[in-house]
């Protein structure tokens, strides 16, 4: 059964129905915090939810997935210990009227096919899935950009993760056979095309859960501010590493803090690196964009220190084969998902070999998806108005 058809059999009522795709991200990791910029693009897997206003006080969440429904009166809107999962609706409900929007009484039902726990970003495929549709359903007049920042408002109130914007802008935003070029200071954005040409991005999952609310992943952002503050007290112009070269890192924070150096020097170059990597896109230089997905992934792995024996394994597993133009981890790291360009005859050569050494290595199944770039937000399907 479809959402539509759940909602229906559950509400009794015709649904607004909303899909809103996972993301990927092809480079520029750990730079989204840094004011620095990413590459990502929205893929074809999607969280779907079916609304409608139902005239009462109360919100009523069904999750397909769990099977279960939770009704919350609005008056009583706060984050959830049990079912977690309501926490993106209601979330986002509560960034709306904070944000001075009237939202009244809905019936909801979430469902989706993002991997969880994949780097592919499901909970911003859901939180902007329910901001794009309460924006529709209570015609609330609010631009992409504006439901970004919403449903980044859920993510850090109601979800507890202090992510930057890009999974957001990148759901809503996505446009198929493109990548979005991403500037996190000022929200200015390119669509840089990427022609294939035989070769398909594959995601090979580690099976090992990351959590960007662990003590490393903080660490890593106050090593970053550290590294700021050094370049400061002389170039006080200075506010974020996307404001640092490589010679003031030198100058000024290599000689009092290695580990601070080595952990900015990666995000400095990454933001580079991105550059000229859209420059190979726009060029149609696959092989020169896939030497620096390998290059990030060395600067994530020996400089930024945030991968795992996991992750390294499956680069490590391609980077000789012909048929792979390039791998990296992708995400926050400590698990989730390498991201792959490979020839599309060979995708299933190598994930049929990859699959048993894989688990032979590190006693976890390995899972594969191929993924296609997409468009962003968008409706499915209005309710009919009799005539």
């Amino acid at each position: 059964m479809t959402v539509t058809d759940i909602f229906k059999s559950i509400f009794e009522a015709e649904p607004l129905v909303v899909q809103s795709p996972g993301r990927i991200n092809l480079l520029g990791e750990h730079t989204d915090y840094n004011e620095g910029f990413v590459l990502p693009a929205a893929v074809n897997k999607y969280a779907t939810v079916a609304i409608s206003a139902n005239n009462t006080g109360n919100i009523v969440m069904h999750s397909v997935q769990f099977n279960k429904t939770v009704t919350l009166p609005l008056a009583e809107i706060a984050p959830q210990t049990e079912n977690s999962w309501t926490n993106y609706v209601l979330g986002v409900t509560d960034g709306l009227i904070h944000g001075g929007k009237k939202v009244t009484g809905f019936n909801i039902a979430v469902d989706g096919d993002i991997p969880i726990g994949a780097g592919m970003s499901s909970s911003a495929g859901i939180s902007c899935a329910v901001a794009f549709s309460l924006n529709e359903l209570f015609s609330l007049g609010l631009s992409r950009e504006q439901l970004a920042r919403t449903a980044q408002w859920a993510e850090h109130n109601y979800a507890g993760v202090a992510c930057g914007i890009m999974d957001q802008f990148a759901s809503l935003f996505g446009k198929a056979n493109h990548l979005i070029q991403l500037d996190c200071r000022s929200i200015e954005y390119k669509y840089v095309p990427i022609e294939m040409e035989g070769y398909a991005l594959v995601l090979f999952n580690t099976n090992v859960k990351h959590n960007l609310a662990s003590t490393e992943y903080n660490q890593r952002r106050q090593q970053c501010e550290k590294g700021v503050a050094l370049v400061k007290e002389k170039y006080p112009q200075v506010n974020s590493l996307r404001d640092v070269t490589m010679a003031m890192l030198h100058e000024l924070v290599e000689p009092v803090d290695v580990s601070t150096f080595t952990r900015c020097k990666y995000v400095v170059e990454e933001n580079a690196r991105l550059l000229a990597g859209c420059e190979d896109l726009r060029s149609g230089d696959l092989i020169a964009f896939g030497k620096k997905m390998y290059a990030t992934h060395h600067g994530l792995s020996a400089e930024y220190n945030v991968s795992c024996p996991e992750l390294d394994f499956l680069v490590d597993a391609v980077r000789e084969d012909a048929d792979v133009l390039g791998a990296r981890m992708m995400g926050g790291g400590f698990g989730g998902c390498t991201i792959n360009l490979i020839k599309e005859e060979a995708i299933d050569r190598i994930a049929t070999d990859l699959a048993p050494k894989y688990e032979a290595a590190m006693g976890k199944p390995l899972t594969t998806y191929v993924v296609l770039t997409g468009d962003g937000t968008s409706i499915v399907s209005k309710p009919v108005v009799a005539a």
